[in-house]
């Protein structure tokens, strides 16, 4: 594992070396969107972290909708100009965040990515990056829709927003693994842009466009929850095999009775508690590493009240 020492930077990130050194004791923590329990989530991590300290404080925003990019970027230039401590950052493009990750490396304020990652060729200006390994956790899902509707017939993936980090590597290896292990036809992916009703609707209309669908992914948490009820809506519960991502109590709920048959859920709370800490390290000058794994359990009805169950999910 890659392992970075601020010390050994370029001379713009000397000052990370020292929180003397830092215009401020604020840590801007800035998601993808603030209307969501996934993130919510991980505020709450975020701030069981800075209460085991006391020399630095925390804010916590993020845009309404995780397609608003461009107001994810002003956050992050607003946290730059009031000249933060540290960022924690979940990057909702790849690559539109880029500029403003680099003017934080160029104003020596260090940022930790959490959950999405960005173009590798900014690989220099962000200290670490804490993330469930999502190519790793699509393929799990995709391994669980396999035990239960067999290799052959036809499956839709329901995903968010294209080209997102996250995105890339969840669906990626969820179809790779799919593709590379079975005869299973792929409808979608269709694309929510993590809002709960698009979801909805789009798997009323995929369920009534393909009444022969032995199987459905949902990728992230409002488009699960928005497949599970389009799922009850439309009457098939039970009747077809659903898996869902994240663990937020509607979905908990409907692992419970019967309308997904599986959630792999990410340490959310984990992102939030490992960003600050890290973060923290960096400006103090310790090592931290590049690449941290928070985490992935795949959650059913047999152990959704069990501990290693209950310690992911919100």
């Amino acid at each position: 594992m890659n392992r970075i020492v601020c010390g050994g930077l370029a001379a713009a990130l000397m000052a990370f070396a020292s929180p003397v050194l830092a215009a401020s004791t604020e840590i801007a923590v800035i998601v993808k969107s603030a209307n969501s329990n996934f993130w919510q989530n991980v505020n709450k991590g975020a701030d069981a972290a800075i209460k085991k300290q006391s020399e630095f404080s925390y804010t916590f925003q993020g845009p309404a909708a995780e397609a608003n990019v461009a107001d994810e970027v002003n956050m992050v230039e607003n946290a730059i100009n009031r000249q933060v401590a540290g960022i924690v950052l979940a990057p909702s493009d790849p690559d539109a965040l880029v500029p403003s990750i680099k003017k934080a490396w160029e104003n020596s304020i260090p940022v930790v990515l959490i959950d999405s990652a960005v173009s590798p060729d900014a690989d220099k200006y962000y200290q670490a990056f804490l993330s469930t390994d999502n190519k790793k956790a699509g393929e799990i899902c995709a391994e669980a829709l396999i035990k239960a509707v067999g290799t052959e017939g036809k499956i839709a993936v329901m995903s968010y927003v294209a080209g997102v980090g996250s995105e890339i590597g969840r669906v990626g290896g969820f179809t790779d693994y799919i593709k590379a292990n079975s005869k299973l036809e792929i409808v979608g992916p269709f694309y929510s842009q993590s809002l709960m009703a698009t979801a909805l609707n789009q798997t009323i209309d995929t369920l009534a466009a393909n009444p022969d669908l032995k199987g459905i992914f949902g990728a992230n948490e409002p488009t699960a929850e928005g497949m599970g009820r389009g799922i009850a809506q439309s009457g098939k519960a039970g009747q077809i095999v659903a898996i869902g991502f994240d663990g937020n109590q509607g979905l908990q709920d409907f692992v419970r009775d019967g309308t997904l048959q599986g959630i792999a859920v990410q340490g959310s709370f984990q992102m939030g508690e490992k960003g600050i800490e890290t973060v923290i390290k960096v400006i103090k000058g310790e090592t931290v590493d590049k690449t941290i794994d928070t985490g992935v359990v795949f959650v059913t009805k047999d152990n959704l009240d069990r501990d290693e169950a209950k310690n992911v999910l919100y």
